[in-house]
């Protein structure tokens, strides 16, 4: 067992097939950029998925939602597009079709075995790079006295209301 599998493995919990996808990914973009672990944002993440490889991309690569370098565009694929911000490029990485049939176990293993390269198609990005995290300004809701920042603060007959105490409003879904 490699040290980056051990350490992706003692974070998600357990091994699985799909915690194998985001490790593979991980140690594709090590290969093809030269990258170590991101302390802050010069490594980005934008994930098309919430499921177990993501784990082993914030486990070996320090992409994280805390950092502000691991996004979510939520398409259900599993495809992730990386940049790097220090050498202002970006790929996208996603999974090619494995062989129909496949056990859970036998999915692992398949997965366990292939290299990298042979995993994933890598294609442009369809994202933008986007821009580095920012630190909004925050107010106190004046209906639960709970602090929110500026950007999820809504003012309703004027008080600044946090989308929690905010009425609803969205005419598709009367």
């Amino acid at each position: 067992m490699t040290d980056y599998w051990k350490k992706c493995v003692d974070f998600h919990g357990h091994e699985c097939g799909g915690l194998t996808i985001g490790y593979k990914a991980a140690l594709y973009v090590i290969d093809l950029w030269d990258v170590k672990f991101s302390k802050d944002e010069e490594l980005v993440c934008i994930s098309e998925n919430d499921a177990c490889g993501v784990d082993a991309i914030q486990s070996i690569l320090g992409c994280s939602v805390g950092k502000g370098n691991l996004l979510f565009h939520m398409t259900g694929k599993q495809a992730f597009t990386f940049y790097d911000r220090n050498k202002n490029k970006g790929i996208r990485l996603v999974l090619k079709e494995k062989p129909e049939g496949m056990t859970r176990e036998e999915s692992f293993e398949y997965y366990q075995k292939l290299d990298p390269k042979d995993m994933f198609d890598v294609k442009e990005p369809k994202i933008k790079l986007p821009q580095s995290a920012r630190i909004f300004d925050s107010f106190i809701c004046e209906e639960c006295g709970e602090k929110a920042g500026s950007k999820w603060i809504r003012i309703e007959n004027g008080k600044k209301l946090c989308i929690d105490c905010a009425t609803k409003y969205d005419r598709f879904n009367i």
